[in-house]
């Protein structure tokens, strides 16, 4: 996945390292890592790798036992508080911020196979890379006239390799001890202090030794970023090239540690993502209150929905009321659903531009192969974008109606029949440029589709019938049905127990309200 500069969040690169190793821990914290919320190669669908897995792990995690125990009324660390509002500090506000970024970051790690680290490269045109570029020449600049000083002054080059061997170190895990001594007894700050003050540093000898160190512990990729440290004669250029390839191996070292931490992250996600959410509860006891409020809209409308259907006023909340449960609430991954959102409508788009012109001309296509697909395939191309503020479906469906008799029109005239009529082009384009107003049966079709999906027990097994006229993307919608599914479904597992609480109170009152919570679903 290429990272672009929408969506920031960030993670100390030593802390990360460290969980590698020191069992895995969670314990983040904040710098620079990037979280795209809607990209092409957004891996969706690899939820599913860990559905089943998670599904379990609620019991093995010491989350688990502390906090999500049959009895929320009873323990202070359940999903929902009743305690009395307080005032939130800063300080608070801070940890909960931590912690949602923590709690973000690691279920991205977790869904998403593509999930990877990238520099942050400002365009030099920009003005932060102008400002970029002017410091770090004023920094150069200033080190080489340092070291062309009579005797030469080496604080700063002193400093340099202080950083360079705190890096070297991060890149070593605990078991290295025999090349950590080593690094640190080379480069020894201390010992080099004393050596500039006799003007006996060798500036070159020590940036030779980070080479042949940094070739030992850089990923193959970087073998020939490092060969070419060897021929900068320079000694300030090649310092400069030095920290630039130890940007790079620390993208790697990030990179392979959260391809590392994936496995352990799936296996434990659900418990992870609940503490974390706790903790984010703990220190904002209300926020929640959007959610709840949420949740009393959708049991409204639900209600409604069912008393219309049944032609009968629902009763109280206590007596007639639909089976309503977690499993009809969830936490959105906010990015995804939208993406997934904005794919569903380009296929509602696109069911309803083969629906029209099968009513329309049934007879005429019949005969022409593969005409369904290839009308698809213009609509895909011509739809392109369509999330784009700037985009004007109007237009598209306008180019599309044109192309589809065009096509229609190729195929005719070269079997020896006569082209459409232009009234009946006309109206097919007229109604293609419509689908933008019309109330079609297709919106209802596509929601009963994802509502089977979400009773479905296991789509690994079976996916459900999908109902009449979405043939025609029949293939996409599994797909884009199943990822949605796979987020619902984590999202039950995570915050079923949350969700629980809230309905309970809404549905049934106080008098309800010790009544045990619901187990997390394990679909």
């Amino acid at each position: 996945m290429n990272l672009n500069a929408q969506n920031t969040e960030s993670i100390t690169f030593n802390e990360l390292h460290q969980n590698l190793y020191e069992d895995q821990r969670m314990n983040w914290s904040v710098c620079c890592i990037k979280m795209p919320l809607n990209n092409e190669q957004n891996s969706d669908c690899d939820s599913s790798r860990f559905s089943e897995s998670t599904a379990s792990s609620s019991s093995d995690s010491e989350y688990s036992r502390q906090s999500f125990t049959s009895d929320s009324s009873s323990k202070p660390s359940s999903p929902a508080s009743t305690s009395p509002p307080k005032v939130v500090t800063f300080d608070e506000m801070m940890a909960a911020a931590r912690n949602m970024s923590n709690l973000t970051l690691a279920h991205e790690i977790a869904v998403n196979e593509n999930f990877h680290m990238e520099r942050i490269e400002h365009p030099q045109n920009s003005l932060p890379g102008r400002v970029r570029q002017i410091v770090h020449q004023a920094f150069w600049d200033r080190l080489e006239e340092d070291l062309n000083e009579d005797p030469p002054e080496y604080e700063h080059a002193i400093k340099l390799f202080e950083e360079i061997k705190e890096i070297l170190l991060s890149f070593l895990n605990p078991g290295a001890n025999r090349m950590r001594s080593q690094i640190c007894e080379v480069l020894d700050t201390d010992l080099i202090r004393q050596q500039a003050e006799h003007n006996a540093v060798d500036i070159q000898g020590l940036a030779n030794y980070v080479i042949s160190t940094m070739g030992k512990l850089c990923a193959p990729v970087r073998d020939d970023d490092v060969n070419k440290l060897k021929a900068t004669g320079n000694i300030v250029a090649l310092l400069r090239q030095i920290f630039h390839v130890l940007d790079l191996m620390t993208m790697d070292m990030v990179n392979f540690t959260i391809q590392n931490l994936r496995p352990h992250l799936q296996r434990n996600l659900v418990d992870y993502e609940r503490a974390k959410f706790q903790d984010i509860l703990e220190e904002t006891p209300n926020a929640l209150d959007l959610t709840t409020e949420w949740i009393r809209e959708s049991i409204e409308d639900e209600l409604s929905s069912v008393s219309c259907e049944m032609s009968s006023p629902p009763g109280a909340y206590g007596t007639s009321k639909p089976n309503l449960s977690p499993t009809l609430t969830l936490m959105t991954d906010e990015g995804r659903l939208q993406e997934l959102s904005e794919k569903l409508y380009q296929l509602k788009i696109i069911a309803c531009i083969s629906l029209i012109t099968s009513n329309m001309l049934a007879a005429v296509i019949e005969g022409i192969p593969k005409f369904v697909e290839k009308q698809k395939g213009i609509a895909f191309v011509l739809l392109d974008g369509m999330n784009k503020k700037t985009f004007n479906l109007k237009e598209a469906l306008h180019a599309i109606g044109i192309q589809t008799c065009n096509e229609i029109n190729k195929s005719l005239t070269e079997r020896g029949f006569p082209p459409l009529n232009k009234d009946v082009e006309a109206n097919l384009v007229g109604q293609l440029c419509n689908i933008v107003d019309e109330d079609n049966p297709i919106n209802k079709r596509i929601h009963l589709y994802m509502r089977s999906l979400l009773a479905s027990p296991c789509l690994q097994k079976s996916m459900p019938a999908v109902p009449g006229g979405l043939a025609v993307v029949h293939a996409e919608m599994e797909t884009i049905g199943t990822q949605y599914a796979n987020i619902v479904n984590l999202n039950k597992q995570v915050y079923g127990p949350f969700y629980a609480n809230i309905l309970r109170k809404l549905l049934f009152g106080n008098a309800e309200v010790n009544k045990p919570e619901l187990a997390p679903p394990t679909n």
